[in-house]
């Protein structure tokens, strides 16, 4: 990094100065800001009802078909 860029280095850091735009850096976590966690504890819900549905399902001999 001793050699200094010259004037096509130069052109190429001004045409990429527009990604580091605030605007544009972690747009989508800045407006949602809750979205990961509700991701997650969403998924953790669907996993707990899946296993709570293994474990305290009534199986299918003891069911009666009264209920139509």
């Amino acid at each position: 990094m001793g050699k200094p860029l010259g004037s096509t280095g130069e052109f190429f850091r001004r045409r990429d100065e527009w990604r580091k735009h605030p605007m544009l850096t972690n747009q989508f976590r800045h407006a949602t800001p809750g979205l990961g966690i509700a991701l997650v504890a969403f998924g953790v819900y669907l996993v707990g009802e899946q296993v709570y549905n293994k474990i305290y399902a009534p199986s299918s001999d003891h069911s009666s078909s009264h209920s139509h």
